[in-house]
């Protein structure tokens, strides 16, 4: 494979499109005669709707259908086949189990409890806004506290135990018992969800912001009794989405009613405030560590019990341990997960789900446990190195997270960290260092993908798959550059519609190491075929064997002739030569396959006037090989960026007395922005991990987020003396009992 352009930085071949404004994302398409959609929205968490006034509503200008629980189009729930990897082209699947308008019953606020349809945007939302509802409320369960009290935490599975972790933690020199929380988190993309769906001679075509069009292709042709064919899902560009838009929401099932009621396109966006109740979240968690260490710092207990928050009837799963049974070498572990419903719209994967609040509760307690055991933070985790996954009891497919830690920590300057709280200033302001480990599971699912090498010298790639802005077009199209020998120019990447061959959600990291694979299979099919057709008798190379000639360039080559794809296709008068492939799941009964990485976080606190700020990160990332090092060193860097919201700012909260969400806007829930960036530095340290994929890429996008909370919570303990437990790290939990330090 060619060096110059796997593992270059080229730019993003879509970007002139994005900064002209010529990519075109879901509202932006209008189709003729398109009308406008805008719900109206419960304003109790539970409860019924007792009425439903519409009669001043339909006498608003432009108003064409109101649809509530009485007059909604027959809709069916999707099949109970649990979605898998294994399954994921075939798959179908919503986080909210209910459907739009299917009764009456109010579980959350913000709940859709009716859709007005009008010829304009204005028009739509003038007329919700006079629809009259009256609700029969109850009393709402408004955070995980109130709805144990209401009912028992049921079991969430995605458990494992080894060993007696009990009775060694018992037996432990050193031992932390501790408990992290973590709020809501709302994943707000710069675009918000949007639809806008049509019906034509009973097929309905949906221009979609979602992460996977093979996926709501599927679970649409299911709620609607449809064959697959007859459902077309477009998504070429998507304003970003954190796993938000992986599955079917109620406004797209919504739209796609309207608009077969009506008898024309609707648009349906769904309003910001409406971003924090109906399209998913990052539940809150409740989670306690239980870790013991013996004489020399080494684990010999590792128990980690953890409780999400999900929706009512809805069973959502936070995998918080997923990291915690295979991270460290420990003999003896035990993770549990529990579920407990709220009012609150159903959770959904957040980036990194799982192993971003459940890293923040190890890491955190990682270093608890380094601290009683009087070892530097770095050396206790170094020690504790696991060399396989003792959960599965595999080899790694690839681990290079020792190489991580000392990488980071040379760059980082960790050797001059001063062990003693608050010790290290810089003027009035208080300096901490601290660090975490990172991880994600590394995926390789199903991919389908077709390459077409055409008479104007372009090869062109079409593939189900979807660009949320991390930069999927510009990596295949660098994979078809590599086996063809094609400049980036002249490789053309369709993405975004369901009705290509079918590939993988755009989620879980995944996406790079599935559909590299297809993509350079197809490619070499559609060689192969070009090669045959050279060696024909009017093909240019009728003396060559087609299995014999090789491909420079752009060209095919026998001996000293040669002749640009092109030429081939010309001389036959054929319009191109195809490849198609299907390519599968990587092996996992020999390997374990995961990503790993090190933080290290410099914070500055200056309590005279309670300024805490993230100054510097480092990160030292193993994931494979770095197919562009430009766009893999931005995600990290977003993802960076993503965590400190996590750890400093983000925090969807609701009124405790009636579940009602109070900070539903970008004015009051905070996220970071330009003041708040640190000085980053990135490193990708690119060993290819062969067993997963034949360039040896692993997936960038996630790995980032996981465990950034943790390195600065612990860099604020250093600084501070003060443990934060509870997420964000709020300035009113450091300004009391701020340790004095003479200098």
């Amino acid at each position: 494979m060619s060096e110059s352009i796997m593992g270059a930085s080229p730019r993003r071949i879509d970007g002139r499109l994005k900064v002209t404004g010529a990519a075109h994302y879901a509202a932006d398409h209008q189709p003729k005669n398109m009308v406008f959609a805008y719900g109206v929205y419960s304003t109790v968490a539970s409860g019924s709707v007792k009425s439903l006034d519409i009669e001043a509503a339909r006498r608003s200008p432009g108003v064409l259908e109101i649809l509530h629980h009485g007059n909604f189009p027959q809709a069916f729930h999707t099949s109970p086949v649990p979605f898998s990897l294994a399954g994921v082209l075939s798959g179908s699947r919503t986080d909210e189990k209910r459907l739009p308008f299917e009764d009456n019953v109010v579980r959350y606020a913000g709940q859709f409890v009716a859709l007005v349809v009008a010829d304009t945007f204005e028009h739509a939302r003038e007329a919700a806004y006079k629809v009259k509802v009256s609700y029969n409320e109850s009393a709402a369960a408004a955070n995980l506290e109130q709805g144990l009290k209401r009912k028992a935490a049921a079991d969430g599975g995605q458990g494992h135990k080894r060993g007696d972790p009990a009775g060694a933690f018992d037996g432990g020199a050193q031992t932390v018992d501790a408990t992290y929380t973590t709020p809501v988190e709302t994943h707000n993309p710069m675009e918000m969800h949007a639809t806008v769906a049509m019906w034509d001679n009973g097929k309905l075509v949906v221009y979609e912001s979602t992460q996977s069009v093979v996926v709501h292709r599927n679970t649409l042709a299911q709620i609607f009794g449809l064959p697959t064919e007859r459902v077309e899902v477009r998504a070429p560009f998507i304003g970003s989405g954190f796993g938000g838009k992986l599955w079917i929401w109620p406004h797209s099932i919504a739209a796609c009613a309207a608009a077969k009621v009506v008898g024309r396109p609707v648009q349906l966006v769904v309003p910001r405030a409406q971003m924090f109740t109906t399209v998913g979240h990052r539940p809150e968690t409740r989670q306690r560590m239980r870790l013991a260490a013996d004489g020399k710092g080494k684990l010999v207990s590792l128990r980690h019990e953890s409780l999400n928050t999900t929706g009512i009837g809805d069973q959502y799963v936070e995998n918080c341990g997923g990291m915690s049974a295979s991270l460290y070498s420990c003999a003896n572990v035990e993770v549990t997960h529990g579920t407990v419903q709220v009012n609150r719209g159903a959770p959904t994967s957040m980036r990194a789900p799982g192993a971003a609040p459940g890293l923040f509760a190890l890491e955190s307690a990682i270093d608890e446990l380094a601290d009683r055991c009087k070892m530097d933070p770095l050396a206790f985790r170094q020690l504790n190195w696991a060399e396989q996954n003792e959960q599965e009891n595999l080899p790694w497919s690839g681990n290079h997270l020792r190489e991580a830690l000392a990488q980071g920590a040379e760059r980082f300057g960790w050797a001059n960290r001063k062990p003693g709280v608050g010790s290290m200033r810089d003027g009035h302001e208080i300096i901490g260092y601290g660090m975490a480990q990172c991880n994600w599971d590394a995926f390789r699912t199903p991919c389908e993908a077709r390459v077409t090498l055409t008479a104007d010298g372009r090869a062109v790639v079409y593939c189900g798959a979807q660009d949320i802005g991390t930069g999927t077009y510009t990596v295949i199209a660098q994979c078809v550059s590599d086996i063809t020998g094609l400049p980036l120019e002249r490789i053309v990447v369709e993405l975004g519609n369901s009705s290509y061959p079918p590939a993988p959600v755009s989620g879980g990291s995944w996406m790079t190491a599935s559909v590299l694979p297809a993509v350079a299979e197809a490619t070499r099919a559609a060689l192969t075929q070009l090669k045959s057709f050279a060696a024909s008798e009017e093909g240019g190379l009728p003396n060559a064997k087609a299995e014999a000639i090789t491909v420079n360039n752009g060209r095919l080559q026998d001996g000293a002739t040669s002749l640009e794809f092109a030429e081939v296709l010309k001389k036959l008068k054929i319009a191109s030569a195809e490849g198609e492939a299907h390519t599968g799941m990587a092996d996992t009964k020999k390997h374990a396959f995961s990503s790993f990485g090190a933080h290290f976080v410099e914070v500055r606190w200056d309590p005279g006037i309670s300024r805490l700020r993230v100054s510097r990160v480092v990160s030292a990332i193993d994931v494979g090989k770095i197919i562009n090092a430009k766009t893999a060193r931005n995600q990290v860097e977003g993802a960076i960026v993503m965590a400190i919201g996590m750890a400093l700012f983000e925090s969807t909260d609701y009124d405790e007395r009636n579940a009602m969400p109070v900070n539903n806007n970008y004015a009051e829930y905070v996220v970071p922005v330009h003041a708040d960036q640190p000085d980053i530095d990135v490193i990708l340290l690119d060993y290819p991990d062969y067993n997963l994929n034949e360039y040896g890429a692993r997936g960038v996008g996630e790995i980032g987020v996981t465990g950034l909370a943790a390195a600065v919570a612990n860099a604020v303990y250093h600084a501070t003396g003060k443990r934060v437990r509870d997420l964000p790290i709020s300035l009113e939990k450091l300004m009391d009992g701020v340790p004095t330090v003479s200098v």
